[in-house]
């Protein structure tokens, strides 16, 4: 449920308006740069809910947020649906609710939240299908909204979605709930019986042992008084502004006479196509696990510096932009959700969501950053290639932060009292 919440509140993500705006502008005559404007505003607000989602969800849990955020975009999408062309401020409101609402309550802290408590063994692996649903549900809403677009318009596609997000909250409310031992179970699945036995079983066949180690959770006041904290927060910002100003220039790109030239079809075709690949984040779930989410983290973000230079200098035709959209799918659409996994590993799920919505300010800040500094830097500019240059040069930053951010020692309070595995205090 929380994937497909993501899905739905991913319409009106940076990603889906970055490919779809060549409809808007076109129909409308508003220029890319007003478009930025809401897509940024959106963002940057966002980012003052990010920290009290996180609060809410480590204390209420999903159920209530989730279905709040549901019905909220939903509205606001069915008022966009109703948008006429001399009011760009009509778009502008209720673009801007549903992008602040629906990025820390259906797509980033919330379900991240609801799968770090229900998940420890399997952790990673369910991060990354949590991670997936909003580049997925990106290139679905993509093909959706550029399909009826072409043969209604872009308005009837997004109130198509909005009722689509008002029936889900219906199934949101009654089946989401905040830890799985609301409903009598522990982490993976297990039983409370089943798990004791286990421990005992492992006490006997291993002398001295006493089960599995538990899990000590760092407060959100003693994760930021780390240096991996704060290099985490620094490859975030980095990464996010590359990832979101390319994203946001890419279609213009392809179809302009400085890039390959392509057709708007195929531009868009190429930006779902690199949204459809965050399926590979499963590949990185499991390597995750064998390698350690900081150790792919550097190899991601590697892919995605040379996929971008690939970008301007090797794509020429519609192959060429297809090989580049896989490229950049595989290694560029998994940054965060590995992100995510090294903070659950780093710092536990007791405060979790507080810890993670601390950095929602300065993350969605860099994303409401991202489209703006492309589009902007390609106005005063007027080269694509100098653009994906300078983005790509931030993507190396963000690796080298990445590279810094080691595991930080356990604070005085785990040697002095032992691991705490109950939710901490925030």
């Amino acid at each position: 449920m929380g994937c497909l919440s993501s899905a739905g509140g991913s319409s009106v993500s940076q990603v889906v308006m970055g490919t779809i705006q060549v409809y808007i502008s076109q129909d409308t005559g508003w220029s890319i740069e007003r478009i930025a404007i809401a897509v940024t505003a959106g963002t940057w607000i966002s980012g003052l809910f990010a920290p009290l989602a996180g609060f809410m969800a480590d204390r209420y849990g999903p159920r209530l947020l989730t279905t709040m955020g549901l019905v909220v975009v939903g509205c606001c999408l069915l008022v966009i649906s109703a948008t006429n062309n001399n009011s760009l401020l009509q778009f502008i409101v209720p673009y801007v609710i549903a992008r602040s609402i629906s990025n820390p309550f259906l797509i980033g802290v919330v379900p991240r939240v609801a799968t770090v408590n229900f998940f420890r063994r399997w952790r990673n692996i369910t991060i990354a299908i949590s991670g997936m649903a909003r580049p997925v549900g990106g290139a679905i809403n993509i093909q959706i909204i550029s399909l009826i677009a072409l043969n209604q318009s872009w308005r009837a596609a997004y109130g198509y979605v909005g009722v689509f997000l008002l029936l889900l909250a219906v199934p949101a409310f009654l089946t989401m709930r905040r830890t799985p031992e609301e409903i009598g179970m522990l982490p993976d699945g297990a039983r409370p019986s089943r798990a004791t036995a286990d421990a005992r079983r492992t006490a006997d066949s291993r002398p001295g042992s006493v089960g599995p180690e538990p899990e000590f959770s760092w407060t959100a006041r003693e994760a930021m008084r780390t240096r991996a904290y704060w290099c985490l927060a620094g490859t975030a910002v980095f990464a996010i502004i590359a990832s979101a100003g390319s994203g946001y220039v890419l279609v213009p790109y392809l179809v302009s006479e400085s890039g390959p030239g392509l057709t708007n079809p195929q531009a868009v075709g190429v930006g779902s196509l690199g949204a459809v690949l965050a399926l590979t984040t499963l590949v990185w779930g499991y390597m995750a696990d064998k390698l350690g989410p900081r150790r792919c983290m550097m190899i991601t973000i590697t892919g995605a510096v040379a996929s971008g230079i690939f970008l301007i200098t090797g794509v020429n035709s519609v192959l060429t932009a297809y090989i580049f959209a896989v490229l950049w799918g595989f290694f560029s659409n998994t940054v965060g959700t590995l992100e995510h996994m090294l903070l659950a590993q780093y710092f536990g799920r007791g405060s979790f969501g507080a810890i993670m919505g601390s950095l929602g300010p300065l993350q969605t800040t860099a994303l409401g950053v991202g489209p703006l500094f492309g589009s902007y830097l390609l106005t005063y500019t007027h080269s694509y290639s100098l653009v994906f240059m300078v983005l790509m040069a931030m993507y190396a930053g963000a690796g080298l932060l990445i590279f810094l951010a080691k595991a930080p020692r356990l604070p005085p309070r785990a040697t002095a009292s032992g691991p705490d595995t109950a939710p901490a205090a925030v």
